[in-house]
């Protein structure tokens, strides 16, 4: 397989074409073995479709912060993904459609390209409070689509925008605005097609002929002054109208088509700072109900909101939490349980939470605690204090749901991922790692090795690299493809089933 070069020009980077493929699952300790996600009765390959990196690799090279993604988001559709990062640009990739034939046996149809690059965010500063606003592009959502554009949301620290993509392959041409001589004509002596005929100027008659493909990215809305606080999500509603933005203590409601106001729907700041307890860490509108929407606390809590009870929102329908057990209290309690990332499932029921350590799903039906718990790293239980002092112990975590709900992802440190199948409550740890992919080669997964029989691959905890962190992932809401954000890399793995006997 050639290895394929291009580059992105914004970052002066190269993508690399890589295909991997893996085997079924047979175990989830086995080191040669790759994750079986949905259908275990047919033999699944899972592919690197392509690796997106912000500049040469050398040995040890320097990484320019503002080349770090900080958000991953797919379309409703999956046929865009967009990425946001620290330096405030926004990068649009574009699945190329499904070719049969030749390219299609070697994989290489239905890969994602760059479509566009823009600058969404720049530096600001707040005079009033005197503090710098970063152009990091905290979160990214798009709208469901109503015609041939694409709309999306992007936000800063403080301020959310609306972008408008499209494109078009025909321009005017023939403007009659200019004589022969250039020079601009009175408008006025042109008072219909008929007269340019009779004067022999038919032919200036502007038409639209075809040129090559463009793709403009303008801005729409600009949504300021509505936070005092850093902003850590937004949610489109279902209603297509409507969306949230949420900071540490607020949770705001806009319309799409007005800037100048919103809607407090959640305040949790208390009279005196003083008695401050916990802070907003993430909100999401339902799926389908237009009313109600979640938001997670820094105390591990979970609140369902309904806005037909009330205008604002402070005394919530339901509360999911869990018991804490007082035997395992101890200093770090409150930081690890502190929830990084909340998620609806496609249908609904359910809630995706992560917390440091583990990956919780609630039935909205129970709320005394969640139906399901899944250890992502329990080995750092022993390195909470070493954590701590790097602030590693402060990394949020994001989650996300397959398009059938049935297998959940997140990340975790050393450039490795985690899957969990619910089915059968089994969980795989990978790597997206760019130095071990190789054409053909097996994704492998990975076994952290926290006693007992080594095995040849294992990684000892002492040999984590805490600085190569999954944090951003992104699933397709159809199919079995995922984006992961390794630092400045961006990996898109494509799952495909073939017959066991091939």
């Amino acid at each position: 397989m050639p290895l394929v070069m291009s580059c992105w020009k914004p970052l002066n980077a190269p993508v690399f074409l890589l295909y991997i493929t893996a085997c079924k699952l047979q175990n989830a300790d086995c080191d040669s073995a790759a994750a079986e996600w949905v259908e275990p009765q047919k033999a699944r390959t899972l592919l690197i479709g392509r690796l997106f990196t912000g500049q040469e690799q050398t040995h040890e090279p320097p990484l320019p912060m503002a080349d770090v993604i900080s958000t991953v988001e797919f379309n409703h559709t999956g046929t865009l993904l967009a990425t946001g990062d620290k330096g405030g640009r926004v990068v649009i990739f574009q699945r190329e459609p499904e070719i049969k034939g030749d390219k299609e046996e070697l994989g290489e149809a239905g890969e994602y390209n760059v479509y566009s690059t823009f600058q969404s965010h720049e530096p600001d500063f707040d005079y009033l409070k005197s503090l710098e606003i970063e152009e990091k592009i905290n979160k990214i959502r798009w709208l469901p689509k109503q015609n041939a554009a694409h709309f999306l949301l992007s936000t800063n620290d403080k301020t959310v925008k609306l972008w408008k993509v499209s494109q078009r392959d025909r321009r005017p041409e023939g403007y009659n605005l200019k004589d022969e001589e250039g020079r601009i004509k009175d408008i006025s002596t042109i008072t219909s097609l008929q007269l340019l005929i009779q004067s022999s100027d038919w032919s200036r008659v502007p038409v639209l002929k075809p040129t090559d493909l463009m793709v403009e990215v303008r801005p729409r809305r600009v949504f300021a002054n509505g936070h005092t606080y850093h902003i850590n999500s937004i949610s489109v509603n279902s209603d297509g109208e409507t969306y949230l933005s949420a900071d540490d203590l607020r949770i705001n409601m806009w319309h799409l088509d007005i800037t100048d106001r919103s809607f407090n729907i959640v305040d949790i700041k208390p009279a005196n700072m003083e008695d401050l307890t916990e802070v907003i860490t993430a909100a999401e509108f339902h799926p389908q109900h237009c009313h109600l929407f979640i938001y997670s606390s820094s105390k591990g809590t979970i609140r369902l909101c309904d806005m037909r009870t009330s205008a604002l929102c402070d005394t919530h329908a339901k509360i999911f939490e869990e018991p804490e057990d007082p035997g395992n209290r101890s200093f770090f309690s409150e930081i690890i349980s502190s929830v990084s990332d909340v998620k609806f499932s496609h249908s609904g029921r359910y809630l995706l939470t992560r917390d440091y350590l583990t990956v919780k799903v609630w039935d909205l039906h129970m709320e005394k605690g969640p139906v399901e718990t899944y250890q992502v790293h329990e080995y750092l239980r022993s390195k909470l204090c070493s954590l701590y002092e790097n602030d590693c112990i402060f990394d949020k975590f994001e989650c996300v749901w397959n398009s059938t709900d049935s297998v959940i992802m997140t990340g975790s440190y050393n450039s490795f991922f985690r899957m969990f199948d619910r089915d059968s409550g089994r969980g795989v740890t990978l790597e997206a790692w760019r130095e071990s992919s190789k054409p053909r080669a097996v994704l492998r997964t990975r076994r952290v090795y926290t006693g007992g029989r080594r095995r040849r691959g294992d990684v000892g905890v002492d040999s984590l690299d805490f600085r190569k962190k999954i944090l951003h992932m992104a699933w397709h809401p159809a199919e079995n493809i995922i984006a992961i954000a390794a630092s400045n890399n961006l990996y898109i793995f494509q799952d495909r089933v073939t017959p066991e006997n091939q």
